[in-house]
């Protein structure tokens, strides 16, 4: 799953109906004229005709990529649950045992990239529970698969030449496996990243991202320093938030100083004050008014720029915390259905109608859907949240 990684977690879409299926390119051509193309760049990149032969002998389509990429379900998932299956007991039992097997190896990284060794872990964790789900399918065919299919066909043919670039170099081997969307070993990184930000801490040649955690670990810190991670920062913390409070503010575009939330009667999770502090942060109410709500910093949007997803980021930050002995979220966890593709499409289909410009439905609650639901609950003189969940859709039904 992507992040800068490319952040497909964000992007992955279900088709509801056959106009959107994808379409291989260009109109007719056969996947071996396909990759003949592949193979005249790829030699233009320097990649060797050995390595080409190799990679691409007995090459076919993965017919099972392509119907995994259109049925993804991250967005059906509301906070509490997507949270309570990511943050498990089993996970933080093991990464707890991850800390203290790896312990010198992520302080020497610590020292070097400024990441500390709880938030690896936590990344660790939820990208492939700790090495136990680094992915099963030739990198080579689901890359070269995804490539034939024109959807996104530019961003995974310079993953699949990134990827022909680094087997021929000899940093990672030609048969390796990883997840259908072309993700390899215990952090998931896509080719382009392990290219940009992989590490081989250990000078043996390869980046080993499958067994090698010294390459691992170094490789992961150094990538969330580069896309902006800051030493001696938390991610973030829950917080509380008075009755009368103007939720408009809660989304990251709104950016105040820890003090500046302060003034407005934020208060941490307990009720007790804020630090001062003249750090910028952003409030955000990942299940609206009624639901917790968290102060988060800009190491937040750093672990959004490797996984553009909120709930992911938010899961991310707290197993890290749990890691350190922090305890549960204070606040209530909220009984509520999650919300399917098609929930989603209806809802923006109604505020469409409505007046309340969703854009084309999609079934994904981005910005545009947001504001237009803020412009709704603006006009009904309802708590102006932005947050698109089952008790939205129960109103616009």
């Amino acid at each position: 799953m992507f992040r800068l990684i490319v952040c497909l977690l964000f992007s992955y879409s279900v088709f509801a109906n056959d106009t959107l299926a994808p379409k291989l390119v260009p109109e007719g051509q056969s996947f071996e004229e396909f990759l003949s193309d592949i193979r005249q760049q790829a030699i233009t990149r320097g990649v060797s005709t050995a390595t080409l032969n190799q990679a691409f002998s007995g090459l076919t389509p993965n017919p099972k990529v392509l119907k995994l990429d259109q049925t993804q379900a991250e967005f059906s998932q509301n906070f509490w649950r997507y949270l309570g299956s990511r943050v498990s007991e089993y996970r933080l039992h093991n990464g707890t045992q991850k800390l203290k097997l790896h312990q010198q190896i992520l302080q020497n990284n610590y020292q070097k990239y400024g990441v500390p060794p709880h938030i690896i872990v936590a990344f660790w964790g939820l990208e492939t529970n700790y090495g136990n789900n680094t992915g099963s399918l030739s990198l080579v065919r689901s890359l070269a698969t995804l490539s034939y299919d024109e959807r996104r066909r530019d961003f995974f043919t310079e993953q699949l030449l990134t990827l022909l670039t680094l087997i021929d170099k000899n940093k990672i081997p030609f048969d390796a496996k990883g997840s259908w969307a072309g993700a390899m070993g215990n952090v998931q990184f896509m080719p382009t990243n392990v290219a940009a930000y992989g590490v081989d801490a250990d000078q043996d040649g390869e980046i080993g991202l499958w067994d090698n955690t010294a390459d691992i670990f170094a490789s992961a810190a150094n990538f969330l320093q580069k896309i902006g991670w800051h030493r001696a920062e938390r991610w973030g913390r829950e917080a509380s938030i008075p009755k009368n409070f103007d939720y408009q503010l809660a989304n990251l575009g709104t950016k105040k100083t820890v003090n500046e939330w302060q003034s407005l009667g934020v208060r941490t999770a307990k009720g007790e004050n804020l630090p001062t502090s003249t750090l910028n942060a952003s409030l955000i109410l990942p299940m609206g008014h009624s639901g917790p709500a968290f102060l988060v910093y800009r190491n937040f949007r750093a672990i959004l720029r490797w996984n553009h997803s909120i709930l992911y980021a938010l899961s991310v930050g707290h197993l890290s915390d749990r890691l350190t002995g922090a305890g549960r979220l204070y606040a209530k966890p909220i009984k509520e259905p999650s919300l399917s593709r098609d929930d989603i499409m209806h809802i923006q289909t109604k505020l469409n109608q409505l007046g309340f410009d969703t854009g084309e439905p999609d079934g994904i609650s981005g910005p545009k859907t947001r504001n237009a639901t803020r412009e709704y609950q603006r006009a009904n003189k309802r708590p102006i949240d932005g947050y698109v969940g089952y008790q939205l859709l129960q109103q616009l039904q």
